[in-house]
This record gives structure tokens, sequence and C-alpha cells, in this order.
């Protein structure tokens, strides 16, 4: 049975985070906030429950449109190629917020992202996953939850998402109603910075 939980404070309580970790840990599937729609995400180094991941997106592992979630610019570094002056001054710009930024990969990502050419960043201003985020030994891999409802593409209701997809997690943390609007993506792999998905943060052009 899936564990539901809540946490509404800037200052996450320390018995919560140490037991998301451990879930996160074991290869648990944990919906959470962010600072846009709430999460669906997994350990970067958990092949089973990335698999499982890729399997509600409906593709296969290699080609799931997935985010990677960093703690901060520093953690990122080891996913992402050496970023030049432009690149690196819009990262410092747009990041901790409602972003994800399409960069290249770096030469050597972990398995079984190797082959990927790019990769989709996050690094989310939520106090729970700032919290969350350094005490982890690997980034979150996440997807947003799409809505089944043709008008309304995210729930925001934490009960019915829970009830909603129970018998696929191990765990949600609710921090009341979220936004049903989604990150800002835009992609930093081109000579001109383009914006692919306009959401929540606002343009930087």
């Amino acid at each position: 049975m899936a564990i539901y939980q809540e946490s509404y404070s800037e200052q996450p309580n320390p018995n919560l985070l140490k037991q998301t970790v451990s879930v996160l840990s074991k290869g648990g599937l944990v919906i959470f906030p962010t600072d846009t729609v709430y999460g669906l995400g997994c350990l970067s180094t958990q092949n089973e429950p990335l698999q499982r991941l890729a399997k509600i997106k409906g593709v296969k592992l290699e080609q799931a449109p997935l985010s990677f979630l960093f703690s901060d610019i520093r953690s990122m570094a080891n996913y992402v190629a050496p970023m030049n002056t432009p690149i690196f001054k819009m990262v410092k710009r747009l990041l901790p917020g409602p972003y994800a930024l399409i960069m290249e990969a770096s030469a050597k990502l972990p398995k079984p992202f190797q082959k990927r050419k790019t990769i989709g960043v996050r690094i989310s201003n939520h106090p729970f996953l700032k919290a969350l985020l350094p005490l982890l030994d690997a980034p979150l891999v996440t997807t947003s939850l799409h809505d089944p409802d043709e008008i309304i593409d995210y729930t925001t209701d934490p009960e019915l998402l829970f009830e909603r997809w129970e018998s696929k997690i191990e765990m949600m943390i609710s921090d009341g109603y979220g936004s049903n609007i989604p990150s800002t993506v835009i992609d930093l792999t081109q000579s001109e910075f383009i914006i692919l998905r306009e959401g929540a943060g606002e343009s930087p052009f």
C-alpha cells in the first residue's frame, strides 16, 4: 500500500525527509510537489523504477520524455556538457525556478541514458525538494502527471492524484492544491535559445 504524507512547511520535517529517502533508495516511485505541477519520479540510478516510469509514459526508457531534477547547478555539472558563457548565464538566471532546460548531455551519462545527446534539467525552488535532493545519492528523474481529462491538463487536488496513482507508486508527498501550469521549457542546445513550451516561467527573452 502506498504511503500518503503531508508537508506544508518551509522547513520540511526531518523524519519525513528520511522516510522519503528510504523509499526512493529502495526503488520506489514517489509523487512530490514542485514549484509548478506535481511530479512523479525515482532515483536516476534505479533501473526497475525507471522502467516503470517509462511504462507509465507509454514509451521505451531510452525515448521517455523525462527530466533530471538537481539540487543545484554544481550537482548538474556531471550530466551536461561543459557550458559556454551564454548558456551558463542563462542557467544562473533561470534556476532554481519554474523552468525545464534542454541541454547537451555529458559524454558519460549513467546507464541507461548513455546514448542521449540531450537531457532535460530542472532545479526546483520548492522547499521540500530543496531539502530532499541534497540527501540523495543521485538526482531524481521525473515527469509531470498529466490528467486524462481533455480540458484540465493537470490535476491540482492531491487526494484525487493519490486515488488515481496509488496502485502505481510507493509514496506521495502532499503540499495541498498544486498549480495546473507546468514549467516553461527552453532549448539551450541551439545558437539561439528557443522556448518550446510557455508555462509558469516568464520568457527570459
